[in-house]
């Protein structure tokens, strides 16, 4: 008997494991004392997962990231000042800043070293910009644009995985507790059983044997039972993980899986609209995108420039050799701009051997999209086939469901039949037994065949990227 709860479990719990290919605030108060329906469970996990929130967070950056690609058309322009105290000594000779560390130092050459100082200010607008570069940029904020399409279709099907893995917890919990109610009846039973035989062994009218056989039922039941509520805690853990809250005890909504969903006669979906395509599609249009944008490399630069500049000194435009006290201390007279100079100019770069590194990254980029288009065949492969398997599973949940009642109906009079010929001793312990095990079992199967109805159809939203289908029909 317990061989046989052992594979029940393993057959409620297989059911859920159908959704795993896809594997690819708001907080529901303690459920102790209310029901927790499955719209509130879905909501919580989508308010509080944490890989919801994580996607979330990469979109706000991607979004982030397209208006600083869009920026990149401004020009650049900087504004300088500085105001300085020192000596300005000069000398004919070359000279070399290393390291690109040199004074700015200016001023007439002397036969000696002197010690003279003054302030002095320069004063600086610069700008430039790349007007014209063959498209770069514009190519450049597209890649980003398909990033943030990317990510917000990553947060979508992200989406999408957590509200069927949530339905499928769910489903599966509700199995689990149905089977313990379930196992409970069947401990119940077996204990008026029990006493039964127990009554009719001290009477005499029952070998002792039988009494033995009874408790070993009772114990039987017992084991089942726990093993029932060990694997309804598994469940409920699961639940509770995926809905981002702390382990409790689950009231759950039965109401809808009294009936058969009307979406499980619905045409199937193709299954191109699937949230998981998308983002696969999404990935192939960054790689597409980023081929175009590394492309414009090879081409040169245009750039317009412009400089306006002004300088102050304390030496004066006279001071030399023969006039080198024409200078002063004055702070003021140092750092007062005096004369002005301005540039304008354009400009072209062109980076001769860019072309020759560009091909090859371009290159790299066109294999990384033919490979990311063979990922997107193999999911769509995959969806494909899961559709079909989802009519399939419908047809059989479907056939197990208008059976399960039959089943009920013989087992429940089969074994009332053998407890009334029992307790008038027209049978033996053993075919009372049997008609137990028989009846466990038939309810057993119909809780089953009651949850997966419904688990076949959240298989076929699964498959049809369409949540609608199943989330309709627990409104």
């Amino acid at each position: 008997m317990c061989d046989n709860q052992t594979r029940i479990i393993r057959q409620a719990g297989g059911s859920s494991n159908f959704f795993l290919i896809f594997l690819f605030p708001f907080l529901v108060s303690s459920t102790r004392g209310q029901t927790l329906t499955l719209k509130d469970a879905i909501n919580s996990a989508l308010n509080n997962y944490g890989t919801v929130k994580a996607k979330g967070n990469y979109l706000k950056a991607s979004q982030a990231s397209v208006k600083q690609a869009s920026s990149v058309y401004l020009p650049n322009l900087s504004l300088a000042a500085q105001q300085a105290y020192g000596t300005a000594n000069g000398q004919f000779g070359p000279v070399i800043a290393i390291g690109g560390l040199n004074a700015a130092s200016s001023g007439p050459p002397f036969l000696r070293q002197n010690w003279n100082a003054a302030f002095g200010g320069l004063y600086l607008a610069n700008i430039s910009w790349d007007f014209f570069s063959f498209g770069r940029v514009r190519e450049n904020v597209k890649v980003a644009e398909a990033i943030e399409l990317q990510d917000a279709s990553d947060l979508d099907q992200e989406k999408f995985q957590l509200q069927v893995r949530v339905s499928g917890a769910y489903l599966s919990l509700l199995a689990a507790q149905r089977f313990k109610w379930s196992e409970q009846k069947n401990l119940e039973r077996a204990t008026e059983l029990s006493l039964v035989v127990l009554a009719r062994t001290k009477n005499g009218l029952n070998a002792g044997v039988d009494s033995s056989q009874a408790n070993a039922e009772v114990s039987s039941a017992k084991i089942a039972l726990t093993n029932a509520i060990n694997y309804e805690a598994e469940q409920a853990s699961q639940l509770a993980q995926l809905m981002g809250i702390p382990y409790q005890t689950f009231i759950l909504d039965t109401i809808f899986l009294n009936r058969i969903p009307a979406s499980l006669y619905s045409a199937p979906g193709t299954g191109e609209l699937h949230p998981v395509l998308k983002f696969y599609q999404s990935r192939i249009n960054v790689s597409l995108q980023q081929e175009k944008y590394f492309d414009r490399f090879k081409y040169p630069v245009f750039s317009l420039v412009g400089v306006l500049q002004s300088r102050g000194s304390g030496f004066q435009s006279d001071y030399s050799q023969i006039y080198p006290d024409n200078f002063t201390h004055s702070y003021w007279n140092g750092v007062k701009p005096t004369n002005s100079n301005y540039l304008l100019g354009i400009g072209v770069v062109w980076n001769l051997t860019n072309p020759i590194r560009v091909r090859q990254q371009v290159t790299a980029q066109e294999w990384t999209s033919k490979g990311l288009q063979n990922e997107y065949e193999l999911v769509s492969q995959q969806i494909k086939t899961q559709l079909a398997l989802a009519d399939e599973k419908i047809k059989f949940a479907i056939a197990n469901y208008n059976e399960a009642p039959v089943q009920m109906k013989a087992a429940s009079d089969a074994f009332l039949q053998k407890s009334v010929l029992y307790k008038n001793g027209l049978t033996n312990i053993v075919d009372l037994t049997q008609s137990l095990y028989i009846l466990n079992r038939a309810e057993t199967d119909r809780d089953i065949s009651d949850s997966n109805v419904w688990q076949a159809l959240l298989l076929k939203a699964a498959a049809s990227g369409d949540f609608g289908l199943f989330e309709n029909e627990i409104k």
